[in-house]
């Protein structure tokens, strides 16, 4: 994974912001500004004081100043919903400052964003303002703010927030009041989403670009501020609009290499990773064992459901040879921690995973004494889930008690 920036100015800005990484709640690394940005009349921030002894043009109507400072792009691991193969793993990124327009084009409060250009269309708008189109990372760090929020309004989903959670609308901006970032900008979820000027350097060839913000039933995710969509630059489409820059462009650009990996592969592990997968063993999986006996993994392997995602699976029983239980645990590495994912039980069979088609979806056959029956294992923006048992014969319904 690589990220391209201009080392000179790059440096310079780190050492005048005196940015540091920071540590939210334990929950991921930010970048904090460490100086408050007040509001000024026209209701954007006012230059940070770190920026006193430099020469820094008059804000623009209509546009906020975002400061130089560090970006964490992307998403860390630890932190879910995570797109592996479309964002980063929350590098920090040094930015200079530059302006952004507080509302979508025509950036107008109460007016309905401009849809239906293609990128070329949009940036030749904002060319006639003397202005520029964003790009990406310049758009994730004016929606993260100085803390880099997950969402421009914190880090919890809140769906009341931009109204995030169905499909792309135009809608007068500025109705809602707390859809704004800690730098000043609005409206950048909820709405439609917007053109940049960067290109999708995520291991394809295709010539798509990045557009940002947005609007989908998927609002958890969609209405993060790393998240990013891939679109044919010359297409029209009544849901992606764009809004406007200025300033010298960051050249700092998200350059990703995916690599996919076979969806499911056999490996050898050292005894000792075996027994640190056994002590990964989640409380609901003891609880559905119900036995004395140490469970042991007799058998692990590397599930690649996506692009840039890892999860290893450990399948085992406990000691016991008449009532022994059987499953499957599934695990992330992070480091040199073992995350719990998902558990899934074979019964008092050694339990055998199988991808059919699609490699987020991976199959868990087991049985018991009344038949042999499988488990669907699903994977969703980093999250696994565990679907009903389905048996392969269908059981009589069970007796009623005599009264």
């Amino acid at each position: 994974m690589k990220v391209r920036v201009s080392t000179a100015l790059a440096a310079l800005a780190l050492v005048v912001s005196g940015c540091h990484p920071k540590a939210k709640g334990g929950a991921h690394p930010g970048a904090s500004a460490s100086a408050a940005v007040a509001d000024s009349a026209s209701g954007g921030p006012t230059p940070p004081p770190w920026d006193a002894g430099k020469k820094i043009p008059a804000t623009p109507d209509g546009m906020v100043w975002i400061p130089p400072g560090a970006l964490v792009a992307g998403t860390p691991k630890n932190l879910l919903p995570r797109i592996a193969d479309q964002e980063m793993e929350g590098e920090q990124v040094v930015l200079d400052g530059f302006f952004m327009s507080i509302f979508p084009y025509p950036n107008e409060e109460a007016a309905i964003p401009i849809a239906s250009v293609t990128q070329e269309q949009a940036r030749a708008l904002c060319e006639k303002r003397s202005q520029r189109l964003c790009t990406e990372l310049e758009w994730e760090r004016a929606c993260k703010g100085p803390d880099n929020h997950v969402y421009e309004y914190g880090d919890r989903y809140r769906a009341d927030a931009c109204g995030t959670g169905g499909s792309p609308r135009m809608l007068p901006v500025g109705l809602r009041l707390g859809c704004r970032s800690d730098f000043g900008v609005r409206d950048m979820h909820g709405s439609l989403f917007e053109w940049t000027a960067s290109p999708w350097n995520r291991g394809t060839k295709d010539q798509f670009v990045a557009v940002r913000g947005g609007n989908s039933p998927s609002g958890e995710l969609t209405g993060r501020c790393a998240n990013a969509v891939a679109r044919v630059p010359t297409e029209k489409s009544p849901t992606v609009g764009f809004r406007c820059c200025a300033g010298p462009e960051n050249h700092a650009q998200v350059t990703l290499h995916v690599d996919r990996g076979p969806a499911l592969e056999l490996r050898q592990y050292p005894p000792s990773f075996l027994r640190r997968l056994d002590a990964a063993l989640p409380d609901d999986a003891r609880a559905e064992l119900r036995r004395d006996d140490t469970f042991h993994i007799n058998a692990a392997w590397l599930w690649h459901p996506i692009g840039n995602e890892e999860l290893v699976i450990g399948g085992g029983c406990t000691a016991g040879t008449t009532s022994r239980g059987c499953g499957m645990i599934v695990v992330r590495v992070v480091g040199e921690t073992l995350e719990p994912m998902a558990w899934a039980s074979s019964g008092v069979f050694v339990p055998s995973p199988r991808v059919e088609n699609d490699p987020r979806f991976l199959w868990v056959y087991g049985g018991d004494v009344r038949s042999h029956f499988r488990r669907l294992l699903t994977y969703a923006w980093g999250r696994v889930t565990l679907g009903e048992l389905q048996r392969n014969v269908k059981l009589p319904p069970a007796k009623s008690k005599a009264k």
